[in-house]
C-alpha cells in the first residue's frame, strides 16, 4: 500500500491583536494546498506571523503562498512576520517579490522632444565615431606611402578573392535579372510608339551609369560588409583586437586597411562585369520579345554610351567599395563583446552600408548634373 503524504495544511487562529498561521504538511504544487486569500478571508486586516509548524516537504508551491502574503500585507499596510522556515523557501519568496508585477504596463509614448534629443545625440556620436576611423584610415594611408604601416598585401589578396571572384555569381545574376526587368518593362511602353530599338538606349544608360554600380554596391554590402562586421566583432570579443594593440600592432592598419583596400579595387570590376550582365539581359529580352537583332542591339547601345557614362558609374563604384569597407568595420569595431553583439554589428554593417550608398548616390546625381557628365 502507498504511504499516504500528510496533506498540507494553514491553520489561523487569533493571539491577542495578531493573527498566527501555522503552515504543515507537504506542500507540492501538483498536490492540494491552501491559498492565501482562503486563509485570510475570514479575518480582519491586522498584523500577521507566519509560523511552519510540522513543515514536510516543500516546492514553489509553499513560496508562492509566502510570496502571496509579503504582497497581501503590503497592500494592507500591516506587518507579515515569518518564522521557522526553511532559507531556500524565503529567498525564493524575495526572488517573486524582486519580479516587476506583470499587471504593471509601460506608459505612453516618450516626450517628443526627449526622443528628438536622444536620437540627435546618437546621430552626433554616430558621425563621431565615423569621422575618428576615416581619420585613422587617412593617418594610415599617410604611414603606408611613408613605409611605416603594419599593413599586409597577402590579406589584402584574401579579401580581394572573396569580395571580388567569389561574389561574381551573385552578382552576375542580379545584375542580368535586372537588366530583363529594365528592358521588358522599358518594351511595353516604348513598344506603344514605335521606338523599341531606344530599349537598348535605355538600359544602357541605366545600367552603366546607376544600376550596374548600385546592384553591385547593394549585394557587397550585404555580403562583404555584414562579413567584416561579423569578423571584427568576433575578434573583438575574443580580445584578439586588444591583444593586437598590447603588441603595438595598430589595428586599423592590420585590420581594416586590407579590407577597404580590397573592397576599393574590386568594385569598379565588379561593377564592369554587372554592366555587361545587365546589358546582356536586355539584349535577350530585345531579341525575344522586340525581334531586334543582337547586332542592331549592340550597335545603338555603343552609339549612346561614351566614356563620360562610364566613368561615371566607376567614380561611383570605388567610392562605394569605400563606404561598404568603412561602414562594416566601423560596426565590427563598435560591436559588443558577445554572441547578440557580433549579430547586431552585422545587422547594422548592412543598413548603414546601404544608407550611404544610397545618400552618396544622391549627392553624385547632383554633382554629376552641375559638371554636366
Amino acid at each position: 500500500m502507498s504511504e499516504t503524504l500528510p496533506q498540507a495544511r494553514a491553520d489561523a487562529a487569533q493571539d491577542g491583536d495578531t493573527l498566527v498561521v501555522r503552515l504543515g504538511g507537504d506542500w507540492r504544487i501538483t498536490g492540494r494546498h491552501p491559498s492565501w486569500a482562503e486563509t485570510i478571508a475570514r479575518h480582519p486586516a491586522q498584523p500577521v506571523a507566519l509560523k511552519a509548524d510540522g513543515l514536510g516537504t516543500w516546492d514553489s508551491s509553499l513560496a508562492l503562498f509566502l510570496h502571496a502574503a509579503r504582497i497581501w500585507g503590503q497592500k494592507q499596510a500591516v506587518p507579515v512576520s515569518f518564522e521557522g522556515f526553511p532559507a531556500e523557501a524565503s529567498r525564493l519568496a524575495d526572488l517573486l517579490s524582486a519580479k516587476p508585477d506583470p499587471s504593471c504596463k509601460p506608459g505612453g509614448l516618450p516626450d517628443l522632444f526627449t526622443a528628438l534629443g536622444g536620437a540627435t545625440f546618437k546621430l552626433w556620436a554616430e558621425t563621431k565615431d565615423l569621422a575618428q576611423l576615416v581619420g585613422e584610415c587617412v593617418y594610415s594611408v599617410a604611414r603606408f606611402f611613408r613605409g611605416h604601416a603594419q599593413f599586409r598585401w597577402r590579406d589584402a589578396l584574401t579579401e580581394m578573392q572573396q569580395c571580388g571572384a567569389m561574389a561574381l555569381p551573385i552578382v552576375g545574376l542580379i545584375s542580368f535579372l535586372v537588366g530583363i526587368i529594365m528592358a521588358y518593362q522599358g518594351a511595353v511602353q516604348l513598344r506603344q510608339f514605335g521606338a523599341d530599338i531606344y530599349v537598348a538606349d535605355m538600359v544602357g544608360l541605366a545600367v552603366v551609369r546607376e544600376m550596374g554600380p548600385m546592384m553591385a554596391a547593394i549585394v557587397l554590402a550585404g555580403r562583404t560588409g555584414a562579413a567584416f562586421a561579423a569578423t571584427l566583432g568576433n575578434m573583438k570579443a575574443n580580445e584578439e583586437i586588444d591583444a593586437l594593440e598590447t603588441l603595438g600592432v595598430s589595428p586599423v592598419d592590420f585590420l581594416v586597411m586590407p579590407r577597404i583596400a580590397a573592397l576599393f579595387f574590386m568594385m569598379p570590376l565588379l561593377a564592369l562585369y554587372a554592366n555587361c550582365l545587365g546589358i546582356l539581359g536586355g539584349l535577350v529580352i530585345s531579341h525575344g520579345i522586340l525581334d531586334i537583332p543582337a547586332s542592331l542591339y549592340w550597335a545603338e547601345t555603343k552609339s549612346i554610351i561614351d566614356l563620360s557614362d562610364l566613368g561615371t558609374g566607376l567614380i561611383k563604384a570605388a567610392s562605394f567599395g569605400l563606404l561598404i569597407g568603412v561602414s562594416g568595420c566601423l560596426r565590427g569595431l563598435q560591436a559588443e563583446r558577445s554572441a547578440a553583439g557580433v549579430g547586431q554589428a552585422a545587422t547594422a554593417a548592412v543598413v548603414t552600408g546601404i544608407l550611404l550608398i544610397i545618400v552618396s548616390d544622391s549627392i553624385y546625381a547632383v554633382i554629376f548634373n552641375i559638371l554636366g557628365w
